[in-house]
């Protein structure tokens, strides 16, 4: 019995990253002597085991083969036959396919160093096909590592497109999609993935919505890069440098689903996209099992974000209806989210990236200032119900006067 560590924490202490969780398999074992160990088993389709003490994972060397449609069409073979080598082969990429043995030494039977030294993201054999998750996995280390550096190999990106077009990817549930999904959004170069998905052909396999937004055009005096597809990953990517918080870079990437509904006629303008992007989003989020956190954002980020950027166009009652419907007042949180999306559709523009957006602030300013007013004064006034709403809503808007004439 022979235990490596392999994966993700054997290609991270390469890359001098930070590693976060350690993988280990064991060679020349069965699961009788792994339970009689102390190891406790927790895989169901193949034998992965927590250590009695540090609760990592120890999974037995095992082989695939494909036997039905899908991620989840695999039979495995864990025993005492199954070599590293034999294991490291199943595995995605070469940069995976790394195993550390107790003394420090490295096994590379794939040359992951070598792909590791020259950026390049490549897979480990041709059973990398019969995966179709791997077409997810791949875009998502390509956001992970773009900063670093790394591109996917030409033959891998031409395997990922056999995958694409065989209607593997149909196979795919909601949960597992949104989860590589929501990995990618969290990376540092979320647009990354998407990228690598619309040149695969992968993208319309599961949010067309997206996909459908290339050759689209644009208004060229405000989008100087014309498509929409391209405007949407540069939204995308302008989200990620401002925040690291999912429902802002999920939002971005939503925000401008209802331009793929415009009539043709009416390119390149969009006048109505904002409104005709909810039901989009809510599709989306309902197909893919979307956190309602994210959802919300993303409805109300496609709903207004045309009236922040046109804000000194709005009268002041015009202001206050906004920050109503923004429902504001019970969700602060939501005001700073919503406003770095805005900024980021502003700046994610040729030529706009470094451009000032002065609305954002202008904007937090006018809600301070309504916050001043409360329904206490009306109520103590002897105002009810409805009354007092609209007493409170004509105060703010006078704060809002008010504010504009002395600034």
């Amino acid at each position: 019995m022979k235990v490596y560590l392999v994966g993700g924490a054997v290609r991270d202490q390469l890359l001098k990253i930070q590693v976060k969780d350690k993988d280990w398999v064991v060679v020349g074992s069965s699961v009788k002597q792994m339970l009689d160990a102390g190891y406790q088993q927790v895989g169901q389709d193949f034998p992965v085991f927590l250590h009695p003490k540090s609760k990592q994972e120890y999974a037995l060397a095992r082989t695939e083969k494909k036997q039905g449609a899908g991620y989840t069409g695999f039979v495995c073979q864990a025993d005492e036959t199954v070599s590293l080598e034999d294991d490291l082969m199943r595995r995605d990429l070469t940069i995976n396919a790394i195993a550390q043995d107790e003394n420090g030494n490295l096994i590379d039977p794939y040359n992951g160093q070598k792909d590791i030294q020259n950026k390049i993201l490549r897979h480990v054999s041709p059973a990398f096909i019969e995966d179709p998750l791997r077409v997810l996995r791949v875009a998502r280390f390509a956001a992970r590592f773009a900063h670093l550096g790394f591109q996917v190999a030409t033959e891998t990106l031409e395997l990922m497109r056999e995958i694409a077009a065989s209607g593997e990817l149909e196979h795919l549930t909601p949960e597992r999609i949104w989860l590589e999904t929501e990995k990618a959004l969290l990376t540092h170069d979320p647009q990354v993935y998407f990228k690598i998905l619309k040149e695969t052909h992968a993208l319309q396999a599961f949010l067309p919505e997206l996909d459908s937004l290339w050759g689209v055009p644009n208004p060229p005096k405000w989008h100087p890069e014309i498509d929409s597809g391209v405007h949407t990953l540069m939204v995308l990517k302008r989200a990620a440098q401002l925040s690291d918080n999912v429902s802002i870079r999920f939002s971005a990437l939503c925000h401008d689903f209802g331009k793929a509904v415009t009539p043709k006629e009416k390119w390149p303008s969009h006048h109505g996209h904002c409104e005709a992007g909810i039901p989009i989003i809510k599709n989306v989020c309902q197909r893919l099992r979307v956190p309602n956190i994210h959802k919300e954002l993303a409805i109300m980020v496609s709903a207004f974000h045309s009236r922040l950027h046109k804000l000194d166009n709005l009268d002041a009652t015009s202001i206050v209806s906004l920050l109503d419907k923004m429902d504001v007042w019970r969700k602060p949180e939501r005001l700073d989210d919503f406003l770095l999306c805005c900024q980021a559709d502003f700046q994610g523009r040729l030529q706009f990236e470094n451009k000032d957006y002065p609305q954002a602030n202008r904007f937090k300013n006018y809600y301070q200032a309504c916050l001043k007013v409360t329904a206490k004064t009306f109520v103590e006034a002897g105002l009810k119900g409805a009354e007092i709403r609209q007493a409170v809503f004509d105060k703010r808007v006078e704060m809002i006067n008010n504010y504009q004439q002395n600034n």
